[in-house]
């Protein structure tokens, strides 16, 4: 899990002290044995909270640790997130596993990103092609009938694990799990986005879960490229008017960070192929302009577009830093890489740090032009143009 928090100094619970106690005891372990020891202990305190709805106690250990014993806040931040996404159960006098799924889109239009119910016979034929590619024989599926935005995925670790329960418990019972879309919450538009497939599958404790698990001749390679195949075009009467991409299925915090560090890529393909159908501008008529931006650190880097022969911004990327990515990563090299593969042929990387600064008006983020200024982007005056920051 990303460490992204900066330390709080508040009063912290009795029970937020001891997730502490209990992840520093994991962090210094010497031996496997030991590790075993003191998972068994954080686990059991975890699912407690779980159970008690007490997500504060996780935030508040987790913010004490960032600074205090990060290879602690790690330990911790894996368990927790964990039992967030799997559990046991005893059903039918068996145990099963449970785990839950994300299986990522990534998405960009010219219109509008639908987030949407999943009519009845596209969820049965995803279904299908999740169980013959990517789940073991021996599992069971039950998928959400809702196409979700990250606005609108769990917000706590307690979300997901209720999100969890409640997939899982409709995977045993053979069902799926049915989402008001009018209870959901409004999703921001942006140019490219990622939208989220959620399931729950559930084996016989302790059987395969994915087909790379049981077969020696499948890898997970081999089974993202038929679930491409096969899967992919089932979600496009849903995404009706965007260009889409489907990532592997997986579990929900591994899916969710591969679709974090696909998107970033993603929207800078997204974003050449943009300005081209909407302006008429050839990859190789753009500049790209890239900038670090700091606050306390390094937070992320900007993306300037617009015309070669001009100043002016037409449009940006915000390329956030994920995982361990620091001031030490080639990431400003990766985003030069991305964008020369897509046929932008200048593009300006700045040595010099912007401050993590938005417009005081709108709160946009502000991209960075070739004089290494800050400054709005803005697009030539046009119809069903969309926010000008990808996502």
């Amino acid at each position: 899990m990303k460490r992204s928090r900066f330390s709080s100094r508040k009063r912290i619970s009795a029970d937020a002290t001891e997730l502490s106690r209990l992840a520093i005891g994991l962090a210094e372990s010497g031996s496997k044995m030991e590790d075993q020891f003191w998972q068994g202990r954080l686990v059991e305190l975890v699912n407690r909270l779980f159970h008690d709805g007490t997500e504060d106690d996780f935030t508040s250990a987790l913010d004490r640790l960032f600074d205090a014993h990060p290879m602690a806040h790690d330990d911790l931040a894996d368990i927790i997130e964990a039992n967030a996404e799997s559990c046991v159960v005893r059903h039918g006098g068996q145990d099963f596993d449970i785990l839950l799924l994300a299986a990522p889109v990534l998405a960009w239009s010219r219109f509008s990103i639908p987030t949407s119910t999943i009519p009845r016979s596209t969820l049965q034929a995803l279904k299908v092609h999740l169980g013959a590619h990517v789940l073991a024989a021996d599992a069971r599926l039950a998928v959400a009938d809702y196409l979700y935005s990250p606005d609108q995925l769990p917000h706590t670790f307690v979300d997901t694990w209720q999100m969890m329960r409640q997939l899982g418990k409709a995977a045993l019972e053979g069902t799926d799990l049915s989402v008001d879309a009018a209870a959901m919450p409004e999703t921001n538009r942006f140019l490219s986005d990622t939208r989220y497939l959620l399931g729950a599958v559930v084996v016989p404790h302790p059987l395969p879960i994915f087909h790379w698990n049981e077969s020696p001749k499948s890898s997970r390679e081999t089974v993202q490229k038929e679930w491409l195949r096969q899967g992919g075009p089932c979600f496009e009467p849903l995404l009706t008017g965007c260009a889409y991409q489907p990532l592997l299925a997986d579990a929900y915090h591994a899916a969710c960070r591969a679709a974090d560090s696909a998107s970033r890529p993603y929207s800078l393909d997204a974003s050449v192929a943009f300005l081209q159908g909407a302006l008429g501008l050839s990859p190789e008529n753009l500049r790209a302009v890239v900038g670090a931006f700091h606050d306390q650190r390094l937070e992320e880097f900007r993306v300037g577009f617009g015309p070669r022969d001009s100043e002016l911004i037409f449009h940006g990327v915000v390329w956030p830093l994920l995982g361990i990515e620091d001031e030490n990563s080639d990431v400003a090299g990766e985003i030069e890489t991305t964008l020369r593969k897509a046929g932008v042929k200048e593009v300006l990387v700045l040595d010099q740090q912007f401050p993590y600064e938005f417009c005081d008006d709108c709160g946009a983020p502000l991209y960075p032009n070739a004089d290494g200024e800050t400054v709005h982007a803005e697009m030539p005056e046009q119809d069903n143009t969309p926010s000008q920051t990808l996502h």
